[in-house]
């Protein structure tokens, strides 16, 4: 069984940013949303060509598509380590807006039945494969209280899946201003009941690491190995 990591946080706090210590020998990137990378260098590190010929770039926003990339790799790429599903919640809400003139309920089950799939091919694929689904956060009220979770297209989808369920780690960006005015970049390894992040105990030495995927990983491989 393969390892699916959550990264969520807003616009511009460090997701897509902390893939680029990642080995690109080691790594596939599925973009959803189509964006360019924000780091130097990556269109010469990742190859958009067919997998089968070594690419270890694609751009999709086909639920379909990116379940047979996810078992193409599993099976045919044993040099791939590292999965990155970019921008994951546009499967959601892309696939949202293609149907927004259906009436009736029904596309928001079909829209869930989706999202699941992708996430349950994606745990269940080789044991040394570990899956990064990035996505946007929202802020929602929970009897009362803010509570930052996995942006999706709204209520009538939440109830129906709740995709932090379907993630053993779940990391949440922190972005801090230092006494030299310096920003700096983090992860959230656990909650303090104003997120959805965890992540199993003892994982993580601290609550707040590197936004570092390569970190992130070597933790992971470390903790299980």
């Amino acid at each position: 069984m393969s390892t699916l990591v959550g990264i969520v946080g807003q616009s511009g706090s460090g997701k897509s940013t902390s893939i680029e210590t990642l080995n690109p020998k080691e790594t596939v990137i599925i973009n959803v949303s189509n964006k360019p990378l924000p780091f130097r260098g990556w269109k010469s590190n990742y190859v958009a060509k067919k997998l089968s010929e070594g690419g270890n770039y694609a751009v999709t926003d086909s639920a379909a598509t990116i379940i047979t990339a996810l078992e193409y790799i599993s099976k045919s790429r044993p040099e791939i380590k590292h999965i990155v599903i970019d921008d994951s919640q546009y499967l959601m809400s892309f696939e949202f807006m293609a149907k927004a003139k259906e009436k009736g309920y029904d596309k928001f089950t079909n829209i869930a039945k989706n999202t699941f799939d992708v996430l349950n091919v994606a745990r269940n694929l080789r044991d040394d494969l570990i899956v990064f689904s990035l996505y946007h956060e929202e802020e929602v009220s929970d009897n009362f209280a803010k509570r930052r979770k996995i942006k999706t297209i709204g209520k009538l989808l939440d109830d129906k899946i709740t995709l932090e369920g379907l993630f053993t780690i779940v990391l949440f960006t922190e972005v801090v201003t230092g006494e030299d005015n310096n920003t700096n970049y983090y992860f959230s390894t656990q909650t303090d009941g104003s997120s959805t992040a965890k992540s199993p105990k003892g994982m993580f030495e601290e609550k707040l690491i590197p936004n570092d995927l390569k970190v992130v990983a070597e933790s992971i491989n470390s903790y299980y190995q």
